[in-house]
């Protein structure tokens, strides 16, 4: 094997991002910023070729396009953004690493100290709180941040409620987890639950909406005038008011059993009820069925569906392709 899986794996996962961030890109420059040969890249997306959702049909695996010597990644399934890991995540990793590299008859103990020191150099320059967020920085290497760190996105935001000014925003949506592009005519920034969001007319969804400015991976400033409609007014009422999600969002009515209650602190969750055993009973919104399916999916048996009726029918139904596709039965 010509790169090991510490090297390898961290590489793949940032791969998809990096590449859906430049379409048509030639392999020899994607290979040359990775710093690995042309041939081990060529590999590697032969590789990400044939990743994807059980089941394995077109709609699932990662599709790319080669056209002469570049690529382009047409079809992501779900890869579009790098793995990211929060700061108690990390150092819960960190201390099964250890573990692992005292392991008696441990094959490749070297591998499991690289990854523990990328990782404990990553978390010590940050000095990882639980709210941190460590995740792939270039060639196989691992970044900590407190959360997304204020920086250009937020300036141009702020900017553009200054100044008057439409915005294009690049917003990462939670109940998604998707990330997507809209035009958005700013009204006003409010602080909510020590969280800052962007109060904005979206054109897109042409209603007003709530932006919080820390899922904003990136923010242009327009050379048009914020313009919402006539009569636009912002919500008004308490912090909770105010994030009430939209009537249009799927509810999903879940148990979180305690390897799963990491959702109810990652993902927008609402009336939260903990029992003796350390579970969770909430209520959560999502906009598309499918990615829900794929959450459920991977979290197996520590979450319980209540409802609704189709979405548990959905899963049961990708579950049984699933075990299908390895030849099991679903017992």
């Amino acid at each position: 094997m010509t790169a090991g899986v510490s090297e390898r794996l961290p590489r793949l996962l940032t791969l998809v991002p990096y590449l859906l961030a430049r379409p048509g890109i030639a392999v020899a420059e994607a290979a040359a910023d990775f710093g690995v040969p042309e041939a081990q890249l060529r590999r590697d997306l032969e590789l990400l070729w044939m990743c994807g959702l059980p089941g394995y049909g077109p709609g699932d695996l990662v599709d790319l396009s080669f056209e002469g010597d570049t690529v382009t990644v047409t079809f992501d399934a779900g890869m579009r953004r790098p793995l990211r890991l929060s700061g108690a995540e990390a150092a819960t990793l960190a201390v099964a690493l250890r573990a692992l590299a005292d392991a008696p008859g441990m094959v490749d103990a070297d591998a499991v100290q690289r990854a523990l020191a990328k990782i404990e150099d990553a978390a010590g320059r940050v000095g990882a709180g639980p709210s941190d967020v460590v995740e792939p920085a270039g060639e196989g290497g691992v970044a900590v941040g407190l959360g997304r760190r204020p920086g250009r996105a937020e300036d141009a935001v702020r900017r553009a409620v200054e100044t008057g000014r439409a915005l294009r925003l690049t917003y990462y949506s939670a109940s998604r987890d998707a990330v997507g592009r809209r035009v958005v005519d700013p009204m006003r920034l409010l602080l909510v639950d020590a969280s800052a969001y962007l109060e904005a007319w979206c054109r897109r969804a042409e209603g007003v909406r709530l932006f919080r400015l820390d899922r904003v991976d990136d923010a242009e400033v327009l050379d048009e005038p914020s313009a919402p409609p006539p009569g636009t007014r912002g919500r008004e009422g308490s912090g909770e008011d105010l994030l009430r999600p939209d009537d249009g969002a799927f509810v999903a009515a879940l148990v979180l059993h305690p390897a799963a209650r990491w959702v109810a602190e990652y993902y927008p969750v609402e009336d939260l009820h903990a029992d003796d055993d350390g579970s969770a009973r909430v209520t959560m919104r999502y906009g598309d069925r499918d990615w829900m399916v794929r959450l459920l999916l991977g979290l197996g048996d520590a979450v319980d569906v209540l409802a609704p009726p189709d979405l548990i029918e959905a899963r049961r139904a990708r579950a049984r392709e699933a075990l299908a596709a390895y030849g099991e039965d679903d017992r």
